[in-house]
């Protein structure tokens, strides 16, 4: 005797209805992934390019009608002579690559690229023919960009800034955020609200007190200017520290207490070991945020070169290349390797230090 399947009011079996909604799942992930796929590749295409642009050849970028490839125009090359290889209109209307082996203004003799000696005279200005190019990775960009910049020079100067700078922020930002979060003092609050709108004073409205306080000091063309003030913390990294160290029970304190505990035990031994995640997204912030500084080094090291970190040196260096994209965008990819390392390195404490409970008051 066989046994019936129950059908629903849709006409379909229970096992058809859940192969349906199977295959509408799937279709609905293939979508999704694929859209995902196509921002990604939108967000990552500027990379890509300068990545690709910094493997061409110098002269690709100013010439006529070039790929958006590494590339270099095709020749051939015979003893000492080397021919470049065009892109030829000829009389009955087709185009064929030949080899230019004597230019002219108003006539030029060509040649067969597989027998130079199949010559043909060429009625036209050479100038106006299309090159054929050839795929070609111009590595040596780096290692010319390398000594044209004098890197090993602007990259010790950028890590000495921004490791220094780095150091002053997490000491003084910790130890501010530690005594707003745990210590209770009249006007705390009040204080604290104080601070936190001072993140949102354009740096222009200070610019010029500033410049004019390191001038009177004597700091102009030294690195004090960019060092110093990392040393009296700052609103932004206070305020995510704080915030953090609020998230650790008050309770661990009270039992390091008992133990005879003092403050500054207290930071040392209970609430900084919880806090890596935080200590290292402020690390990672401001490291970052000084590597890649311009203004800042631009005003107070303009007169003094051999001072100037990677920001302002790229960027002389870039007016002078500029015709050059392949040495400009090998600098830059030569510049950026470094911030990106320490980011893949410490994603993860990165990534938790920054999903922070605000608006936590205890």
């Amino acid at each position: 005797m066989t046994t019936m399947a129950a059908v629903g009011k849709d006409g379909l079996t229970g096992a058809e209805r859940k192969e349906a909604k199977h295959r509408k799942t799937t279709r609905r992930r293939i979508l999704t992934t694929f859209v995902v796929a196509i921002l990604t590749f939108v967000f990552f295409a500027p990379i890509i390019n300068l990545f690709s642009s910094s493997l061409k050849d110098p002269d690709q970028a100013v010439a006529t009608g070039t790929p958006i490839w590494p590339a270099r125009p095709k020749s051939i090359t015979v003893g000492t002579e080397t021919y470049t290889i065009y892109k030829v209109p000829l009389e009955d209307g087709t185009v064929k690559e030949f080899a230019l082996v004597k230019s002219g203004r108003q006539q030029s003799t060509m040649a067969d690229p597989t027998d130079l000696t199949k010559t043909f005279v060429w009625k036209g200005s050479w100038r106006t023919l299309e090159n054929v190019w050839e795929f070609s990775f111009a590595i040596g960009n780096y290692g010319a960009v390398w000594k044209l910049i004098n890197f090993p020079q602007l990259l010790f100067n950028t890590i000495v800034i921004a490791i220094v700078g780095t150091i002053g922020t997490v000491l003084s930002c910790t130890l501010v955020a530690y005594g707003f979060a745990r210590f209770r003092f009249p006007g705390r609050d009040r204080l604290f609200q104080v601070m936190v709108a001072t993140i949102f004073i354009p740096g222009t409205v200070t610019l010029i007190p500033t410049y004019i306080l390191f001038l009177n000091l004597g700091w102009i063309g030294t690195w004090l200017p960019l060092l110093v003030p990392t040393f009296v913390a700052n609103a932004f990294d206070v305020f995510l520290m704080r915030q953090y160290f609020l998230t650790i029970p008050r309770e661990h304190d009270e039992a390091a207490q008992i133990e005879g505990a003092t403050p500054m035990e207290i930071l040392r031994k209970v609430i900084i070991p919880q806090s890596w995640p935080v200590l290292v997204a402020v690390t990672i912030f401001h490291f970052v945020y000084s590597w890649n500084d311009y203004f800042g080094p631009l005003i107070y090291l303009a007169t003094k070169p051999e001072l100037q970190p990677l920001g302002v040196g790229l960027n002389r260096f870039s007016g002078i290349y500029y015709t050059r994209a392949g040495y400009v965008e090998a600098a830059t990819i030569l510049t950026l390797i470094i911030p990106v390392i320490l980011f893949i390195a410490f994603q993860r404490y990165f990534v938790r230090g920054v999903v922070v409970t605000t608006g936590l008051d205890k």
